[in-house]
């Protein structure tokens, strides 16, 4: 069990499910200005988030039992610095905002939430 003083990461990797991957990758390209590495694993089609261990990694997912949606569970992916840029970019790639920038306090950041382009609801974090 862990315990405060031997906590690790909680989260090993993410997946967010799409259903069209070229439309997927150019918006999560746009909006997070970084470049996805496509992979297939048998019937799955990945792309890759850039990330370096011991960083959480993750990937765009489109295949058999992915499907988008605005129910569940939300990740929040680095906006960087600047949320309100992150946000402008999303919405230029087609993003709905469902929640606006959100400062949580001085110490955590901002957060807000869009819609993307596959109908995921998925939360973005600027760290102060």
């Amino acid at each position: 069990m862990q315990t405060m003083e031997t906590l690790k990461p909680i989260i090993n990797w993410f997946e967010i499910p799409v259903l069209d991957m070229a439309r997927a990758v150019r918006f999560y390209e746009a909006t997070l200005a970084c470049s996805l590495r496509l992979e297939d694993m048998g019937a799955t089609r990945l792309a890759v988030f850039p990330y370096a261990q011991p960083a959480t990694g993750g990937a765009l997912c489109a295949g058999p039992g992915f499907k988008p949606g605005l129910d569940g569970i939300v990740i929040y992916l680095d906006a960087g610095p600047d949320l309100a840029a992150t946000l402008a970019r999303a919405e230029a790639a087609g993003a709905e905002v469902l929640l606006p920038s959100m400062q949580i306090s001085p110490e955590i950041g901002s957060i807000a939430w869009i819609k993307d382009s596959e109908g995921n609801r998925v939360g973005l974090h600027a760290h102060p």
